[in-house]
């Protein structure tokens, strides 16, 4: 029997909790939020043995590939992910609830690619579920007031987007894209013509109609999605990596220029994508490495799976 697609479980849930979380940055606050929410979190780390399968599967692979044996999984090690991801969550209630502050964050930025978030055309973040992507409407909302279009796979897309609203997100908006169809390709050129951004995670597959790649991360074949690829070259414009970790309570983002352009003959377009795919892959790995517990990757990722302690 096949293991559930992630999207089925993302769709059923992430939108409720979102709304539980918006209600939660009107009505409560961090303090009194964080108990219940680190007994949520523990409830399913007692209950949720794929869950827990899958970030021992991640921690054994990323020891195998870096070398690091103190990176080894153990049941402390798997529950930290857990407890990792509940502070991630409670860190998105400060970016929406408005307590996070510009200069809270360290911005690594050696390309000074934040000087062309205002140009004529915008361009194209890639990110990751690694560390808090949420925390990058600290460049749409706070520093340069760009706009920021986060390119999704979830149908509730208009429902998020009216909680953003709520929430004090108006440089912030998310657009459906399972499919790349002529309509929604003519939107996003006209956006980047406005000098409008947009941002896609790289390491999830969609449940439908998934164009997809494999590629070698952290030493096994996995499969990664091919759109963020094809949606820079048939847009044709440059394509930037942004990672998001938190170190020592503060948050660093970095922002990596990755592509300039992305170009192909139609004879070479799945081998050009491939190599992309694969340099993508293996800054994301590098990143995993900065920061080992905050890859949040709860279903299983590598198409084999070895029997793992849960």
């Amino acid at each position: 029997m096949n293991p559930q697609h992630w999207a089925q479980h993302q769709e059923r849930g992430s939108f409720l909790l979102m709304r539980l979380t918006a209600w939660a940055t009107r009505h409560l606050g961090r303090r009194l939020l964080s108990p219940l929410l680190h007994l949520i979190v523990l409830y399913f780390f007692l209950f949720g043995r794929r869950a827990r399968q899958s970030i021992w599967d991640y921690q054994r692979r990323l020891a195998l590939w870096s070398g690091r044996e103190a990176l080894r999984p153990s049941l402390r090690s798997v529950f930290g992910q857990f407890m990792a991801f509940a502070d991630a969550l409670l860190d998105k209630l400060d970016v929406w609830n408005g307590r996070l502050r510009l200069e809270q964050i360290e911005i690594r930025d050696p390309a000074n690619l934040r000087a062309q978030l205002q140009g004529p055309r915008g361009q194209m973040l890639v990110g990751a579920h690694l560390g808090n992507l949420e925390v990058c409407r600290a460049l749409a909302e706070l520093g340069e007031q760009v706009q920021m279009n986060v390119l999704v796979h979830t149908k509730h897309a208009a429902q998020f987007n009216r909680l953003l609203g709520q929430a004090g997100a108006s440089h912030l908006r998310l657009i459906q894209v399972s499919e790349l169809d002529p309509a929604i390709m003519l939107q996003l050129s006209q956006r980047l013509e406005r000098g409008e951004w947009l941002a896609i995670a790289g390491d999830r597959v969609p449940l439908h109609g998934a164009r997809k790649t494999r590629v070698d991360f952290l030493g096994q074949p996995a499969d990664l999605p091919q759109g963020p690829w094809l949606l820079a070259g048939l847009l044709q414009c440059p394509i930037n990596l942004l990672f998001c970790l938190k170190q020592a309570q503060r948050y660093q983002l970095t922002l990596e220029p990755f592509a300039e352009r992305i170009e192909w003959r139609r004879s070479e377009r799945e081998q050009v994508i491939r190599g992309w795919a694969q340099r993508y892959a293996d800054r994301l790995g590098h990143h995993c490495l900065q920061a080992p517990q905050q890859w949040f990757n709860f279903f299983p990722f590598w198409n084999s799976h070895d029997d793992t302690p849960a």
